[in-house]
């Protein structure tokens, strides 16, 4: 018998565009194909064959509209494929999406069952783990209120504690978690460690978190355009999902309702640049490498000072890294120039990571706010990776300086007195 949970053969998902393709309409005859000319499709996915072994837990990156849900989605018998086939070997439990499944007019209690039923699981299997689905979801006071009622946060930690704790052979997981804070994701995650690790399950990840993909999973898969482009090692396949990220970022247009609705706009960034140490633009870095940071700004109205500030957050928990302030500009910027702030680290000591960026501009006295960019604006993060083997060399934040000395010396063992006194 396979020890693979899941195979995958040629699969493949085509939807057409803009049409009703109902058959009432098909027997009308009312198509543009029917006279001749087809409709406009699109291939979400094509081609998708790989298989997963019983236990393993396989990552799945790529950019937005990639094929990555079209994907789980197929393997969760959401919807079915046009071409190909899947095998799935086990109880499947899915969390595409909060609250997957639930009946908003339910109480938590009640939707625990039922998710419970749906997955094959009976009454006695789904009580056995109800005060421990409970807890991890942190609902107590609010088990037998309708879910509808719910914060978003309670939702996703009750769907996800479900999906974790009633032991389905394989688990398919989408970036559902991003909607929980900061403190859920960690325990999401070990958990998730546990189903795989300890209880042999078998997980499908997908997430842009990249340093949950990096601490979760062994293996990833990379989609490009309804495609996989890459099935291998994590950092391998992080490298290759870095290579289609964008190494510019214009910003004279982007968000720019959102930015004038923090600043008055009368100078305002056009354009951020990140180069590495040769000059070529890039956002992917190697722990140690020299980093330039290249804002370009312009001034629509008379300014009369000006003062740069940046802050570099870790992308997982939004921490920061450091703050940099400075006044570039005492004096009067006229109205009509053009200018660039170069901001140069010789040396970045940061481990792999996400690094999001926050920028503002505003006068010397920090009173008045021309220009903000932040994640709202879609800013590329800098990504730190690195083809390290050494996994305690990956983790944690930074590198630093260290000198570690070893000493030895032979060790005075204690009289034996026991042998002595039978002398």
């Amino acid at each position: 018998m396979s020890n693979f949970s899941i195979e995958a053969e040629g699969l493949g998902k085509r939807y057409f565009l803009g049409e009703d393709l109902t058959l009432a309409r098909l027997a009308q005859g009312l198509l543009p194909w029917r006279r001749g000319d087809g409709p406009a499709e699109l291939w979400a996915l094509r081609d998708a064959s790989f298989t997963v072994k019983a236990g393993e837990a396989v990552g799945i990156i790529g950019r937005n509209g990639a094929g990555k849900s079209t994907l789980l989605k197929l393997l969760s018998r959401i919807t079915a494929p046009t071409e190909g086939h899947a095998r799935l070997r086990g109880r499947i439990s899915t969390l595409l999406e909060v609250g997957t499944g639930f009946h908003p007019d339910l109480s938590g209690r009640d939707n625990i069952f039922l998710s419970g039923t749906i997955l094959g699981m009976s009454y006695a299997e789904v009580k056995a783990k109800f005060d421990e689905i409970v807890a991890f979801a942190e609902v107590e006071k609010f088990v037998d209120t309708p879910v509808k009622r719910y914060s978003s946060g309670m939702y996703v930690r009750l769907a996800f504690s479900v999906a974790a704790f009633l032991e389905p052979e394989i688990l398919i997981v989408d970036e559902v978690l991003a909607v929980g804070d900061a403190s859920f994701q960690r325990k999401s995650l070990g958990r998730l460690n546990d189903v795989s690790g300890q209880d042999g399950r078998t997980v499908l990840f997908v997430s842009h978190n990249l340093q949950a993909i990096r601490s979760f999973c062994r293996r990833a898969l990379v989609l490009e355009s309804g495609r996989i482009v890459f099935d291998g090692p994590t950092e391998a396949a992080i490298g290759r999902y870095l290579q289609s990220l964008p190494a510019r970022a214009d910003l004279r247009h982007a968000a720019l309702g959102d930015r004038l609705a923090r600043s008055d706009g009368r100078l305002r960034f056009v354009d951020v640049t990140a180069l590495g140490a040769d000059g070529r633009r890039t956002w992917q870095f190697q722990p140690g490498d020299a980093v330039t940071l290249v804002f370009t700004i312009e001034a629509d109205t008379a300014v009369p000072s000006l003062t740069f500030l940046v802050k570099l957050s870790n992308a997982e928990d939004n921490r920061p890294i450091t703050t940099i302030r400075e006044v570039i500009r005492p004096d009067a910027i006229p109205a009509g120039q053009r200018g660039t702030v170069t901001l140069h680290f010789p040396a970045l000591p940061l481990r792999p990571c996400e690094v999001s960026l926050y920028a503002w501009l505003g006068n010397a006295e920090d009173t008045v706010s021309y220009d903000v960019i932040d994640n709202n604006v879609g800013l590329p993060f800098l990504f730190i990776n690195s083809e390290d083997g050494d996994k305690y060399g990956r983790q944690g934040l930074v590198s630093l300086d260290y000198r570690l000395t070893s000493q030895w010396r032979t060790m005075q063992r204690p009289l034996d007195t026991a042998a002595v006194r039978e002398q």
